[in-house]
């Protein structure tokens, strides 16, 4: 990801409101969650609500779909990890070192399922 694409990624959490719709909206994968539902449960106006969406969505971290009459929005973690990818990837000048305590925090916090061959 280019710089001035990782600069609109984090430009648009920066901000109280979309830090929490972009929280909800991960929490809510793999289905995603409708806009209203979203506006609903941030106590936001759907008016105020779809623009902090729209925000979300030209950086890249969001995408949607229309399910009927809802617009269902989903995370985009293709983006995010570029965006972070793009601030570690000349991580602490060749010390990894110094980098694993932050890389560890990163770890996925759900790690993937074993298939059990029963």
């Amino acid at each position: 990801m280019e710089k001035e694409r990782t600069i609109e990624a984090f430009s648009a959490i920066a901000q109280s409101t979309r830090m929490d719709a972009f929280k909800l909206i991960v929490m809510h994968e793999p289905d995603g969650i409708a806009a209203g539902e979203v506006s609903r449960i941030l106590d936001v106006p759907q008016n105020t609500m779809s623009t902090h969406l729209a925000i979300l969505t030209r950086a890249g971290l969001i995408s949607s779909v229309r399910q009927s009459r809802s617009i269902i929005y989903r995370a985009n973690f293709e983006n995010l990890r570029e965006a972070i990818n793009y601030l570690l990837k000349d991580c602490c000048a060749g010390h990894p070192d110094i980098c694993a305590p932050l890389l560890a925090d990163i770890v996925p916090c759900c790690p993937p399922k074993e298939i059990s061959n029963a």
